[in-house]
């Protein structure tokens, strides 16, 4: 019996998350591996940490809010595999801490050139491929904080209430595609951002997760549900994994 491949493509995978998710899909069977991320050394990182596997990792560097170099993202994918099964657009920045006030005007256009126009880009790159095929899934990275409101931190919280948005619309447009387009909405998990953190500090965030803070791992089911057939029926999700964070 063949095994079944499926072609996925990460954005972002040199960070904690997407790393995560890159090494809990190279885990999975049949599956094809298309990297990418702004840092060279992250994404070289990455792919050391990824299980042994057969198959090759093709990996490309790429900014997400150039609508071109995520277009060479899956154009690698096709080239080398034939085809994109789904695309993770993950790639993705935190806002400056600071009220709306003292914000500055770059602060929001970098927020919203990566982290909204990162996810048009890989929406518009991923549907050339996957209207032809009739079939495909893409899964965004939004996060909790689009569903609910953090102080000093309104360039996050508005760019991922508009990735969550851009899910759903998407998913309307393109269901009769074949492609699915849903978004993992996490709570706070540790990575390196937080490494200069006080520990009051640490404290705090965790204790607004009933389930206290969590890892990156902890985030890596979602991803492969929604990549997944188990998922066939699920589209315009807002999948939540925070820990209990929006609970209360």
């Amino acid at each position: 019996m063949v095994e079944a491949r499926r072609v996925i493509a990460v954005t972002g995978a040199g960070g904690a998350l997407g790393a995560a998710v890159s090494r809990r899909l190279a885990g999975e069977p049949g599956t094809e591996l298309v990297l990418s991320d702004v840092s060279a050394p992250s994404l070289e990182a990455t792919v050391s940490s990824l299980p042994e596997r057969g198959a090759p990792v093709e990996t490309v560097l790429a900014d997400v809010s150039d609508f071109a170099q995520v277009e060479a993202v899956v154009s690698s994918a096709v080239e080398r595999y034939g085809r994109l099964d789904v695309l993770v657009s993950n790639a993705g920045v935190i806002s400056p801490n600071g009220r709306i006030h003292n914000l500055a005007t770059e602060d929001w256009e970098r927020a919203f050139r990566i982290n909204v126009l990162g996810a048009v880009n890989g929406i518009r790159a991923a549907v050339a491929v996957m209207r032809p095929q009739g079939s495909g899934s893409i899964v965004l990275t939004a996060s909790v904080a689009g569903l609910t409101a953090w102080s000093h931190a309104a360039p996050y919280c508005a760019t991922k209430a508009a990735v969550i948005q851009l899910a759903k619309v998407a998913a309307v447009e393109y269901a009769r595609d074949g492609i699915r387009v849903n978004c993992v909405c996490p709570g706070t998990f540790l990575s390196g951002i937080h490494a200069a953190l006080p520990p009051e500090a640490i404290e705090a965030m965790a204790g607004r997760h009933p389930l206290g803070l969590g890892s990156a791992d902890d985030l890596v089911g979602a991803y492969s549900y929604l990549a997944g057939d188990a998922s066939r029926w699920t589209t315009g999700s807002a999948l939540v994994v925070d820990g209990g964070y929006s609970a209360p």
